[in-house]
């Protein structure tokens, strides 16, 4: 069925096009009469704007990008609720795309997205980007950018984030205190930088308690859809080669639960023997046995900013100001579960 135009509604009402146009906005020099009028034939004849011809006059598509490396990833599933639930409110359609942790998939995706006409996007870039001149391509183009998780510090862009460093700070911290002395960390790729920074938060809280910092004990992961097997594997690699550690961190709770399955497997007490803390508080962290402790990241939280702050960026462009990049942390907990000992208290 062809859609119904505003020359039609004009045509069977006797009145012109412009008329017809401003009654449906409620332009004031139209009277009561002829709004009620076309408004009520526009009804019955199932009128609908033409998105397209708006799009053009308003220089918007209502549209934004997402690109992100897993989605079948519980943050990563929870940030992308929390974007789609702002940019339902304000009208936006959202198109999601997944890198699957690759650069060069992340540069097409890039220039499909630029080919769209999208406002603006959204972005966790993925373990395998180092060179962002597709990046900074969009920000030359004053289309607004914004990353989240995984970011590239050195992009002039906004960025929704947490400390990372931190949170592996707190999370090995909370080992020590439980009270493991040898203490591993299953490790996300050298290049993400949070992958770095929580690297770096576990090797802080290591020296800031007189711990020695033992290379051997980093075990480099890749993450992706393989992590369950990696936590696995690097979980039996750490039985063979190091039988005093303790306690461990690990950089997601999917390779923690990989691990946690693999120590089970091998009679491993858990925390009796080994202690491990993950990080995200994915769903299934409280569900196997025993539960996880481990950093909850709010990817609810991060997708609404992320979100919000794009579209504070998508009106100033509109407005022809300029965008001004902001940085917002959100905070992180400790969730403490059964994989790790209670603190004792002194007395």
């Amino acid at each position: 069925m062809t859609p119904t135009t505003l020359r039609q509604i004009a045509e069977t009402l006797g009145i012109s096009i412009p008329t017809v146009s401003k009654a449906l906005k409620d332009y004031p020099d139209v009277s009561k009469k002829t709004k009620a009028m076309v408004k009520e034939l526009a009804k019955t004849l199932n009128y609908k704007p033409n998105s397209f011809a708006v799009n053009l006059r308003t220089k918007e598509s209502k549209t934004i990008g997402i690109i992100i490396p897993e989605i079948v990833h519980h943050f990563f599933s929870n940030v992308i609720k929390g974007i789609i639930s702002q940019a339902e409110k304000k009208g936006y359609l959202v198109i999601i795309l997944q890198s699957n942790e690759s650069y060069e998939l992340e540069k097409k995706q890039i220039n499909l997205l630029i080919d769209k006409r999208v406002d603006g996007i959204l972005i966790s870039i993925a373990n395998e980007t180092a060179d962002f001149k597709h990046l900074t391509d969009v920000i030359d183009q004053n289309k607004p950018l914004v990353m989240f998780d995984k970011i590239a510090k050195i992009v002039k862009c906004s960025k929704i984030i947490i400390d990372d460093r931190k949170a592996a700070y707190i999370a090995t911290q909370h080992l020590i205190d439980t009270g493991c002395k040898r203490i591993a960390h299953f490790r996300g790729p050298l290049l993400p930088q949070n992958s770095i920074d929580r690297f770096l938060g576990y090797k802080k809280a290591l020296i800031d308690n007189g711990l020695s910092y033992d290379p051997s004990l980093v075990y480099i992961c890749q993450c992706g859809d393989k992590s369950f097997e990696e936590g696995k594997i690097n979980a039996a690699r750490l039985l063979k080669e190091h039988k005093d550690v303790d306690g461990i961190f690990i950089n997601t709770d999917m390779v923690a639960i990989g691990a946690i399955t693999e120590f089970r497997k091998r009679k491993v007490k858990i925390p009796e023997d080994i202690s491990i803390v993950g990080f995200s508080n994915w769903f299934m962290s409280s569900a196997i046995t025993p539960s996880l402790t481990t950093i909850d990241q709010p990817g609810f939280k991060i997708g609404k900013r992320a979100f919000k702050q794009l579209y504070k960026e998508l009106k100033a462009v509109k407005k022809e100001k300029i965008i001004i990049p902001k940085i917002i942390e959100l905070k992180t907990n400790l969730i403490k579960r059964e994989s790790t000992k209670t603190i004792s208290l002194k007395t």
